[in-house]
């Protein structure tokens, strides 16, 4: 019967004299605990720190060894790739598979899925993420990255040296992609669906361009933007601009897959 969030609230409920106060019970181990209160501390108005968010990954590291960087980093709001590094630091790294997101198990190696994966939108190039994915069984994210490597004529299998960058030089190449992202050929891409009647004339079409016109701005408007951000708020922003992409991400999908869907149809 231990409180693991709202105490606050149970406290106010006793200042006014209530008897009884709405709950929702969970039967599970103190790990579990552990867990769900840090998860309801990173997403409300006053948030964990950097610190508090790393010592709660580290101990959840410890007590959920069987979980993916990805489901550690969602449920204590910081970066998968910092969790790969703490979990480094404490020597574990070497399970086979591990348990994502969305509960399925999947290796830590993900080599000879990227390979499959290549192979598959070599001669299937009309495949969404997600078809893919379910094929070779990795994540749509790994498949995308995959996608984009294939596009740019590299290997779809990571040879490490991404990973030993230094801290400056990814800053330097994340500043250099920030500003790349603009380009004529989207705006010109963005003017041609603005010009469509099926969009401009229905309200889902103009909130659609709506949404697009407001995320194609050029890369010193979002270098002014990124400044403008209070440093107080800077970690809260990040989180909610990658819950963002994730959702852009998925309905990227959903399109992709509905376009496969039509053409077999």
């Amino acid at each position: 019967m231990r409180v693991i969030d709202g105490l606050h609230r149970l406290k106010v409920a006793r200042v006014r004299g209530e008897t009884t106060i709405s709950v929702r019970l969970i039967d599970g181990t103190e790990s579990d605990a552990f867990v769900l209160a840090v998860e309801a501390n990173v997403r409300h108005g006053l948030p964990l720190s950097l610190a508090d968010r790393k010592r709660a990954a580290v101990r959840i590291i410890g007590t959920h060894p069987q979980w993916s960087d990805r489901r550690v980093a969602s449920a204590t709001g910081i970066s998968a790739g910092t969790v790969a590094d703490l979990r480094r630091r404490r020597g574990q790294g070497g399970d086979e598979a591990r348990i994502g997101r969305d509960g399925r198990i999947r290796p830590v190696d993900s080599s000879e899925g990227r390979r499959l994966a290549a192979e598959l939108i070599r001669s299937h190039p009309d495949l969404s993420l997600r078809q893919v994915a379910k094929q070779v069984g990795i994540s749509p994210e790994t498949v995308r990255d995959v996608r984009g490597r294939l596009e740019h004529g590299e290997s779809p299998i990571p040879d490490g040296s991404r990973r030993l960058r230094t801290k400056p030089e990814l800053l330097r190449r994340a500043e250099q992609d920030f500003g790349h992202v603009d380009g004529r050929d989207r705006q010109a891409v963005l003017e041609r669906l603005k010009a469509d009647p099926a969009l401009r004339l229905t309200e889902t079409g103009r909130i659609l361009l709506r949404m697009l016109s407001l995320h194609s701005i050029d890369g010193q408007e979002w270098e002014r933007i990124l400044r403008g951000v209070p440093p107080h708020w800077g970690t809260v922003v990040a989180r909610c601009a990658r819950d963002h992409a994730q959702i852009w991400a998925a309905f990227a999908d959903r399109l992709e897959g509905r376009a496969t869907d039509l053409a077999a149809g």
